[in-house]
């Protein structure tokens, strides 16, 4: 059996760096046309070619996303995006329609085909019809459950590997097909242009009794029926390597560097667990907490286990226990001092936590007893987003290390 794959999301450069940096095995990324993300900075032509080869150099692999559902108006260009993807040298695509992925095998035959969750892959039958279609990875539907995926992997020749989500933000709807940003924005999911209208607050009224409507409400600010936990599966890596997943898939394209840095870091620790001890060993629990140190929602295992916990009726807002206070930028070594770049507010004489790849600081923490500007003039308190700040320590992080602040303690 093949050693797991932690495929990570990279909506920008920054995020791709920062994933491989903690220890993805493999990124996802969109380009600026024909990927079901939009809204994230995605990639021109010129810069999905420099993450290809900063990826490769990594001995990481890359998959670009070319999921859409595809109208007769978008082949001409799709033709010539999956040349150019294939020119590259991208290590696979990611495709939901039928005719893209025809098109793709037809014009750009060394590339490795990966059919999207969109596909809505959810039986042995299905998944086998697309193997024979040429597809090398499969990723199953988020509907599906362990039981199933042991059946899909065992009826699949021993080449076509099954990629599965377990971790990140769910949608409410079948398979993320929706039509509700659609239908109240204008703004289709399925171009890539969702606005999340699932996670609005709405309140359900009941127009037939009598001419005296009724409001249903979960509380008096409305009702999160429509609204889905996060996924959490980093207690259930075996489970999901015995049912036969290969590629252990964390959603995220359009979340922060600190969501991506702290989520791979704790996925990447538990998967070597896993190998080091097997999988009846209880994960350390400083990795399970690791995961409610970033923004997040209820957490629920989703379908996996055949139980519908999906729905999350608190509050549609995000928690987070911690806040991302700086990105690590170097260290400078003739000063003595690391640098980093300020991304939220904090003083001198604050303790932040560090969050590093490297086993020596994880977990440790950094007192800040004074920092220094640019210029080496003294700063009490950093408030200029983005500015460069020099503080005194013989910490030596590396460039992607993040240091964070405790806010408040919510689960």
């Amino acid at each position: 059996m093949k050693r797991l794959e932690l495929l990570a999301p990279a909506g920008d450069m920054n995020k791709l760096k920062t994933a491989l940096h903690f220890g993805a095995d493999a990124v996802y990324l969109g380009g600026s046309k024909f990927s079901l993300r939009a809204n994230a900075k995605n990639f021109e032509r010129e810069e999905l070619a420099e993450a290809v080869k900063y990826t490769h150099s990594a001995g990481k692999k890359i998959y670009v996303a070319t999921n859409v559902f595809a109208l007769n108006s978008d082949f001409e260009e799709l033709k010539d995006y999956f040349v150019f993807l294939q020119s590259v040298g991208v290590d696979g695509v990611i495709i939901s329609d039928a005719g893209a992925l025809a098109t793709c095998a037809k014009v750009a035959p060394k590339l490795e085909i990966h059919l999207s969750t969109q596909a809505n892959t959810t039986n042995k039958y299905a998944a086998k019809f697309w193997a024979e279609q040429g597809v090398k990875r499969i990723v199953l539907a988020r509907e599906t459950s362990l039981s199933d995926i042991k059946e899909i992997r065992d009826f699949l020749p021993e080449e076509v590997e099954l990629e599965a989500f377990v971790h990140g933000a769910m949608c409410i709807a079948y398979s993320g097909r929706c039509l509700l940003s659609n239908a109240l924005t204008g703004r289709s999911s399925n171009k890539g242009d969702c606005v999340q209208a699932c996670r609005w607050e709405y309140s359900i009224v009941e127009t037939n009794r009598g001419g005296s409507p009724l409001t249903i409400g979960q509380e008096e600010r409305g009702t999160y029926l429509l609204n889905s936990k996060d996924l959490n599966m980093i207690e259930h890596i075996g489970e999901l390597a015995e049912a036969g997943v290969y590629s252990l898939k964390v959603e995220g394209r359009m979340k922060s560097p600190y969501y991506v840095a702290s989520v791979v870091n704790a996925y990447r620790q538990a998967i070597d667990f896993y190998y080091a001890n097997g999988s009846g060993a209880k994960l350390p629990q400083y990795l399970i907490d690791e995961l409610y140190k970033n923004s997040h929602r209820d957490y629920t295992t989703g379908f996996y286990y055949g139980k519908e916990d999906t729905v999350c009726l608190d509050t549609s807002q995000p928690k987070c226990e911690y806040e991302f206070i700086a990105e690590v930028k170097g260290y400078d070594e003739e000063k003595g001092m690391l640098i980093v770049e300020m991304r939220n507010r904090f003083a001198a004489g604050d303790t932040l936590e560090i969050l590093s790849a490297d086993s020596k600081y994880g977990g440790d923490v950094l007192n800040i007893e004074k920092m220094f500007d640019a210029e080496m003039q003294p700063v009490e308190d950093a408030k200029i987003v983005q500015q460069l700040l020099y503080i005194p320590t013989d910490k030596k992080l590396s460039e992607k290390d993040i240091l964070r602040k405790k806010v408040e303690l919510r689960r």
